[in-house]
C-alpha cells in the first residue's frame, strides 16, 4: 500500500513543494526528535517517484509546531538557493489568517517593535530597540471578520522573527484563540493555536512566473465560524 501524502500538497512542480501544514507536524528537525515533515514528504517522493537515489528536499521557511498553513519546500539546490534570496529581500509575501480573543483599537495597522527571545522559556517578548538581543519586528494586521467572541485578522509579515506574530499581537491584547503562551485563557485539545498561513505570494525561482497559492483552514476549532 502506497504511503499518504503527510500533508495535503497544494502545488508542485520539479523546483518547489508546497503543503498545507497540520497543527502539531513540525517543518524541520528539532530537539523532541519527531520525524519533521520536509523527512516524511522524502520519505513520501522517494516511493511515489520510484527514485532510486536521495531525495533533495530543503526547507525555506518554518511554522511552528501549533500554526497550520501553506509552507514551502525547494527541490532543487538551485531553488533553494533562489528562495533563500528571495526570502533575504522580502520578495516572498506570506499572509496570514489569526483568530483572535479581543479587537484591536484600530481596524488595521502596521506595527513596528523590537522582540527579545528567552531561550530559555522559548518565548519573545516586545522590548526596547537597545536590549541586548533586540530584533526589529514588522507586520501588518486588518479585521476581516468577527464571531460571538472573536476577531479574524488578516496579517502580512514584513519580517520572520521567533514567534512574532504570535508575540505582537499579544502586546496589542489581542492573543490568539488556544495560545496559552501568549496569554489566551484556554488550550485547544489538540495543542494547536488559531493562527494559519493563508497565503504564499512569489515569483517563481526558475520558471519567472508569478504564483498565488492559498491554504484552505482546518475545519475544526473555531475556524468553521469564519469559514
Amino acid at each position: 500500500m502506497m504511503m499518504r501524502e503527510p500533508a495535503p500538497i497544494l502545488y508542485e512542480d520539479n523546483h518547489l513543494l508546497v503543503a498545507n501544514k497540520l497543527p502539531g507536524q513540525i517543518v524541520q528537525g528539532d530537539k523532541t526528535g519527531d520525524i519533521p515533515l520536509s523527512e516524511l514528504f522524502k520519505a513520501f517522493i522517494k516511493e511515489r517517484d520510484a527514485k532510486p537515489g536521495n531525495v533533495f528536499l530543503g526547507v525555506v521557511h518554518r511554522l511552528d509546531r501549533p500554526v497550520s498553513g501553506a509552507v514551502l519546500f525547494a527541490k532543487t539546490g538551485k531553488a533553494l538557493a533562489r528562495l533563500n534570496a528571495m526570502l533575504r529581500d522580502r520578495e516572498l509575501r506570506k499572509t496570514y489568517w489569526a483568530v483572535c480573543r479581543n479587537e484591536p483599537a484600530e481596524p488595521q495597522g502596521h506595527l513596528v517593535q523590537y522582540l527579545r527571545k528567552n531561550e530559555s522559556n522559548n518565548k519573545s517578548y516586545v522590548c526596547q530597540s537597545g536590549q541586548a538581543g533586540a530584533r526589529k519586528a514588522e507586520l501588518y494586521y486588518k479585521v476581516i471578520g468577527h464571531s460571538e467572541r472573536y476577531t479574524l485578522m488578516e496579517v502580512e509579515l514584513c519580517t520572520g522573527r521567533h514567534h512574532q506574530i504570535r508575540a505582537q499581537l499579544s502586546a496589542m491584547g489581542c492573543p490568539i484563540q488556544g495560545d496559552l503562551k501568549y496569554g489566551d485563557k484556554r488550550s485547544n485539545p489538540d495543542g494547536s493555536i488559531s493562527l494559519h498561513a493563508r497565503y504564499l505570494q512569489l515569483i517563481h525561482p526558475v520558471r519567472k512566473t508569478e504564483l498565488r497559492i492559498e491554504a484552505p483552514v482546518p475545519q475544526s476549532g473555531v475556524w468553521p465560524h469564519f469559514c
